[in-house]
């Protein structure tokens, strides 16, 4: 696992007897071999454990604010004597086992976006924005999307949260609108996302990002991301069948020309 500098940081532990017997004197204990790292309380301990008993706690530990930045180890050395038919004491029985600890100089905040590589004029396109804190919760967070005058974002621009749980996604969904002017060289829009929050130290913290999505001229055929289609000037809807993008042009000549034999056969009959 990974801490902070400066920080206090816990390990919790949980015990449980999954054999036949009794367990006795059964202990837990973590020691720090860096001078980075200082235990406040390293040891857990139980006198008895029946079978299928259990026992647990939590050792608190805190990293020094000089302490050097990177992976450190602590020990951890866990023992019992079992009791044979729950009654005779067998040899004690110990097992080291060493726990990795990353120290970090700043909480790891991973702000990713998911947009399409390019867009054009009088479209709609998807801009996904995903929060993750690896480290620590984050409180009172603000999360801002700044798009540039080019385009429009459907609905809310900012979002507020009391709290996001450590190691716990935070995904946000949004459309940008691109304006029905028409594009003759294609550029680079920059959007930026950012993130203010208070760290687990309380301190107000911001963290940001800008992304390039690349506008375009609009081709002749064009997809649109909901299912539309562009043909030229005329837009298919995305609720229309392909059946019917295929009928609708003929469809409506058809339609015309039967219209216009029917007036000329209408004037006809007045004729006469």
């Amino acid at each position: 696992d990974s801490v902070i500098v400066g920080r206090d940081f816990t390990i919790s532990v949980f015990v449980q007897n999954n054999g036949w017997e009794d367990k006795k004197d059964v202990m837990f204990s973590v020691d720090s071999q860096s001078p980075d790292i200082v235990a406040k309380n390293q040891t857990i301990a139980a006198n008895r454990l029946s079978k299928s008993g259990s026992f647990g706690g939590t050792l608190e530990f805190s990293s020094v604010q000089s302490s050097e930045l990177g992976m450190h180890y602590l020990n951890a050395i866990y023992s019992h004597v079992l009791l044979s038919n729950n009654e005779t004491p067998q040899p004690k029985m110990q097992k080291n086992i060493a726990i990795p600890i990353t120290i970090k100089d700043e909480p790891e905040i991973h702000l990713r976006t998911t947009t399409p590589t390019s867009i054009f004029e009088n479209a709609e396109f998807p801009f996904d924005v995903e929060l993750l804190s690896s480290d620590i919760s984050l409180h009172d967070v603000l999360v801002q999307i700044v798009a540039p005058s080019d385009v429009t974002i459907r609905g809310q621009t900012s979002y507020t949260y009391s709290v996001i749980e450590k190691n716990t996604p935070l995904s946000i969904k949004t459309q940008i609108i691109t304006a029905p002017t028409q594009v003759t060289l294609e550029h680079k829009l920059p959007f930026e996302v950012k993130v203010e929050y208070v760290d687990d130290a309380g301190k107000q913290k911001t963290t940001s990002k800008i992304v390039e999505v690349l506008l375009r001229p609009r081709t002749f055929m064009e997809f649109t991301t909901d299912g539309g289609l562009w043909l030229g000037n005329f837009f298919l809807a995305p609720y229309v069948s392909m059946g019917t993008i295929i009928g609708i042009p003929a469809g409506t000549l058809f339609s015309l020309m039967v219209r216009r034999l029917q007036k000329k056969k209408k004037t006809k009959r007045k004729k006469q």
